[in-house]
């Protein structure tokens, strides 16, 4: 219902959206950009291909300006005054495409953008929990029949249809990873060799490359954890690990966006993190909504299936929508 309402509103919105716009910043949040299918990838994100990409980035431009770090900050302070609007474009993950894919199109259209990373999976020595899941659930569709131990891991009846198994499967959380792993031998999937052949994040090297081009790398977690699921000493360990490997690395360590979402994060959190004096911000990934901290900025979702034109339209109307009932801003407790 929710839905409908807010596309039923979005037709209304103006194709100007940098003069409807809300806010005086527009955070676009993508994962990767492809043309091929990456199984690791295509049960648990929508990710765009090329031409796509290439058609939300041009509507951006058409409405926004798009800032670097840099840019971003001093128009924060009041030190840079741009034409429209702002833009600052951002990736999660540190997946392969954002150097094979996205950072050649950025670079002939003079774009920046900063890619936000779990340290754990750079070089491919690991895979997020997620991204297993996403392997085991296309392992699930492929394969004519399923080992019977998988359905007793759920506790689901083995008549059950193959699109139950693979909603159980991409619904294991971070606490529960290790499941994934028993999972995998039975489904006959090895994570280790998937990702010695197909790479799916990128190495150090190629990470210290695109630094070089001018993009950013920042920090993203150790290893992609829901912290509103972690106690705060849990929360500062996985945070303190990455800002310190970012240093050692001499990446952008001025910044956090949060794995998954901020929601049900306190604002002691917060509190602790900007301790750090060398901190100049946090993202979240809300949307476009306001925020009790001040510091702490929501991007916007860009891989929902649609065209960023009509993303973008749908943040608008949902943003109105809500300041009528004066819910438009996430206050920490």
């Amino acid at each position: 219902m929710k839905d409908m309402i807010i596309s039923v509103l979005a037709a209304f919105e103006s194709d100007h959206i940098g003069k409807s716009f809300p806010l005086d910043y527009c955070l676009p949040l993508y994962h990767s950009v492809s043309d091929k299918e990456l199984p690791h990838l295509k049960h648990i994100i929508r990710y765009k291909n090329r031409r796509q990409f290439e058609e939300d980035l041009d509507h951006i431009a058409k409405n926004f300006q798009f800032v670097d770090w840099q840019e971003f900050k001093d128009y924060r302070s009041g030190n840079f005054k741009p034409k429209k609007k702002i833009a600052l474009l951002t990736f999660d993950d540190g997946f392969r495409e954002f150097y094979e894919v996205a950072a050649p199109i950025l670079e002939r259209k003079g774009i920046y953008a900063c890619n936000f990373i779990n340290p754990a999976f750079i070089d491919n020595e690991e895979m997020m929990f997620r991204c297993k899941a996403s392997l085991l659930a296309d392992a699930v569709e492929k394969n004519k029949t399923i080992d019977p131990e998988i359905y007793r891991v759920f506790s689901i009846d083995s008549h059950v249809e193959k699109g139950i198994v693979q909603k159980k499967i991409l619904s294991v959380n971070y606490q529960e990873k290790d499941i994934l792993d028993q999972l995998a031998s039975k489904l006959e999937v090895d994570f280790k060799a998937y990702s010695k052949e197909f790479k799916p994040y990128l190495s150090t090297e190629e990470l210290k490359e695109v630094t070089r081009k001018g993009f950013g790398i920042s920090s993203h977690s150790w290893d992609h954890p829901k912290y509103g699921d972690l106690s705060l000493k849990e929360q500062m360990e996985t945070t303190d690990k990455t800002f310190a490997y970012l240093k050692e690395n001499d990446f952008l360590y001025e910044t956090f966006a949060f794995p998954f979402t901020d929601f049900e994060v306190k604002k002691d959190f917060f509190d602790e993190l900007f301790k750090n004096e060398e901190i100049y911000c946090s993202f979240g990934c809300a949307g476009v909504k306001l925020d009790s901290v001040k510091r702490n900025f929501q991007r916007i979702p860009m891989e929902m299936g649609e065209s960023g034109a009509q993303i973008l339209k749908k943040e608008i109307a949902y943003f109105r929508l809500k300041k009528l009932i004066n819910k438009n801003m996430i206050v920490r407790e």
